[in-house]
């Protein structure tokens, strides 16, 4: 049996949704049908023949590979020339190069004088293998009646191809790539096709494949990578990507459905610094920036992990800041600490980065600075610096904190000499109320006597009894 012909790379296209790829004006050979997620076969028609995908194509193209195998043993070499490529436990033929079809020709391996096949097998040109295995692979050379070289044939063995394992991720919002890797080794020299499109909505008309929804070629970066990217993509959108492993023996498909929300996973942070706060035995302060593959807009922001730990301690302690530095207030005085930063979409779309590359800072031994300028003071609290034993130097500071212990911060004196305030100020109020109450029920004192009777003083004289009748 011959094995598979040379495929094209411009030839393979998709074949989903009814659409029909555009093929390559001019091109000859034959063309392998990707078959979607059940790929792994493929079938060799003309490249002039129409790839509608419809049963009835499908039918007509087994019927034009059945007739191709049988009419041409054959097939023309895949890859370098005088190479040809089989299946171990297969049937192999291989041909004569450079006689006529049909010609009687003696049959020899390389280095040997064993005649193989002699002209007079019927085979003409062709030496067939009934099973061919590995010890069967190298050269073969095949000679005319009149012992002239005919040519020289080489036998490769290989499995076909198995469909390939493809993982994509995006750095940013605008772009993704995807890389493959083999599911198993086929020993044959292999070439990836890789396309995607955008997927539609399902419906009457979502189904239907446009020029706006592609397919289009996604770029291998550098060529002949295992791996491709996709530019200007939208972050909203889902998208297919179709990778394609084709060997001699065959091709298989692997198609990936992805979103950019799903697969986002920023580089990590960029030029991370840890200094020492001076004065402070127990603080650091980290710094770092934006990934330069992350673009800056106010819309899509990071943010970030913070982990630190002592020198000889395998524990990580974790934070997550509100900017782009952090200062750390529980450092082991005298004691160097690794700093180290990721990243992640702000609203928790995709993953974390990966780890930016460790960064080093001792907290500052020495005492604090007499003159603090206004707005620079970091904390006001005292802090507690516990005795640390270290085996390993430096040794660790067992200087006493030099702030003194009854600072207060600004604002709690604010707010003591407000709440004065108000309480004296509600004590006057009342104390004014309190006067003005006793003036007013004070009773009235006069110089002369005071006439008898509590009601006196409230009856007219005339409705006094007696009054009328004296």
């Amino acid at each position: 049996m011959g094995q598979a012909p040379p495929i094209s790379p411009l030839s393979f296209h998709w074949c989903l949704g009814g659409a029909a790829p555009r093929r390559a004006p001019g091109r000859q050979g034959v063309e392998a049908a990707a078959e979607g997620e059940d790929g792994g076969r493929w079938r060799r028609r003309p490249q002039k023949m129409s790839s509608s995908c419809s049963g009835l194509s499908r039918v007509l193209v087994a019927v034009a590979t059945a007739l191709v195998s049988a009419s041409c043993p054959c097939p023309q070499a895949w890859g370098p020339p005088g190479v040809q490529y089989g299946q171990p436990g297969r049937a192999m033929t291989l041909c004569c190069p450079g006689v006529t079809a049909g010609a009687p020709v003696s049959w020899f391996r390389d280095g040997e004088t064993r005649l193989l096949q002699g002209p007079d097998s019927g085979l003409g040109h062709e030496l067939v293998l009934a099973r061919a295995e590995s010890t069967d692979e190298g050269t073969y050379i095949c000679r005319t009646l009149d012992g002239a070289l005919g040519g020289m044939v080489t036998l490769q063995l290989g499995y076909p191809p198995v469909r390939p394992v493809v993982s994509c991720q995006a750095a940013d919002y605008e772009n993704f790539s995807c890389t493959w890797s083999p599911s198993q080794v086929s020993g044959l020299p292999t070439r990836y096709l890789t396309s995607y499109r955008k997927k539609t909505v399902p419906g009457a008309d979502g189904q239907r494949m446009s020029p706006s929804t592609g397919p289009w070629p996604c770029p291998q970066d550098p060529p002949g990578a295992a791996r491709c990217v996709v530019h200007g993509a939208e972050f909203w959108s889902q998208y297919r990507i179709n990778v394609t492993e084709v060997n001699p023996l065959g091709a298989s498909t692997r198609l990936l459905d992805v979103s950019l929300q799903s697969i986002l996973r920023p580089d990590p942070p960029q030029g991370l610094r840890v200094e020492s706060v001076p004065g402070y035995p127990r603080r650091l302060r980290a710094s770092w920036t934006y990934p330069a593959s992350w673009p800056r807009q106010p819309h899509f922001l990071l943010k970030f992990q913070l982990q630190y730990r002592p020198a000889q301690h395998p524990a990580w302690s974790t934070v997550e800041p509100s900017g782009l530095e952090e200062v750390i207030t529980d450092a082991v005085a005298g004691l160097p600490h690794a700093v180290r930063v990721s990243a992640r979409d702000f609203l928790d779309a995709g993953t974390w980065s990966a780890w930016s590359p460790e960064a080093w800072g001792t907290p500052s031994t020495g005492p604090l600075p007499k003159e603090i300028p206004a707005g620079g003071q970091q904390h006001a609290q005292p802090e507690e610096e516990p005795q640390v034993v270290s085996p390993a130097p430096p040794r660790p500071s067992l200087l006493p904190d030099p702030r003194p212990l009854d600072h207060r911060h600004v604002l709690e004196q604010v707010a003591m000499l407000a709440s004065l305030g108000i309480f004296s100020f509600l004590g006057l109020v009342a104390g004014a109320l309190a006067l003005g109450l006793w003036l007013r029920l004070r009773p009235c004192e006069k110089d002369g006597p005071q006439k008898s009777g509590f009601l006196a003083p409230m009856i007219p004289v005339d409705k006094l009894p007696g009054y009328w009748g004296s």
